[in-house]
């Protein structure tokens, strides 16, 4: 059977001299598996639509394991990001959370537009920092993941002096302190940014601007928070912060 899908290209192996197998996100399939043939020959009428990052419009033979993949129109290549090698480490580190986080044929209009949506920023140069912290607090809900961020996780205050808690699973305030002497200090525009990062609409992301010391304290919790309760290990991840380590150098 043939499907047609708008999707965006999260992954592609070599197969064989000539062959591609991509993994596809798609709008109406979720995440879709499909071989591409031929697709690594430069005249391939497919060469361009397989490339990593690219979002258009697929047609493919539709099985429950791998499909073949029959044709694809490129809407946006992604241009800036396949040629700057830092976005390039940024989406691939949200093409692979994407990945790890999903499973096939899980239908899910809403984060292929959140994925469109955060690509899309990151090809306009739109601080990547700020748009993985984001992509990373909305894919915890995907992972079955809920810290609370609404109040103290202990006893449920809304107001006061907050760190964050990987033990209890969230925020814990100045009163509930003692529970965990291992807690995160983190000042308040850090709550203020992990709570609207978690439940905002990403359509709403204006100009924002934050210092590097509250996205190292942000990083600091989303990595903890993540290490502890995703149970994911990515490849990308590690090549991100070799490459932010390299970066704090050239600056």
């Amino acid at each position: 059977m043939l499907q047609k899908c708008e999707g965006i290209v999260i992954r592609g192996t070599d197969y064989g001299e000539t062959n591609k197998i991509i993994t596809i996100y798609t709008r109406e399939l979720g995440k879709v598996g499909v071989m591409a043939r031929g697709a690594k020959k430069p005249s391939s009428r497919l060469s361009s639509s397989t490339q990593l990052f690219t979002y258009g419009t697929f047609m493919f033979q539709k099985s429950k394991g791998l499909g073949t993949l029959q044709q694809g129109e490129t809407i946006d290549s992604m241009r800036k990001i396949r040629e700057d090698i830092f976005l390039t480490a940024y989406a691939s580190y949200i093409a692979e959370l994407l990945d790890k986080s999903t499973e096939n044929f899980e239908r899910n209009p809403f984060l292929f537009e959140f994925l469109k949506q955060t690509l899309f920023l990151l090809n306009e140069e739109v601080d990547p920092d700020i748009l993985i912290h984001i992509f990373e607090m909305k894919m915890l809900n995907v992972l079955g993941l809920h810290p609370q961020l609404n109040g103290c996780t202990v006893c449920g205050s809304t107001d006061g002096t907050f760190d964050f808690s990987i033990r209890e699973g969230g925020f814990i305030c100045h009163r509930c302190f003692e529970r965990d002497s291992y807690r995160l200090h983190i000042s308040p525009t850090t709550v203020k940014l992990l709570r609207l990062f978690y439940y905002f609409d990403l359509n709403r992301l204006g100009q924002i601007s934050v210092k590097e010391e509250t996205k190292k304290e942000l990083k600091k919790v989303i990595d903890a928070y993540y290490d502890e309760f995703s149970g994911l290990t990515l490849k990308s991840k590690r090549f991100l912060s070799q490459l932010d380590n390299l970066k704090g150098k050239l600056t």
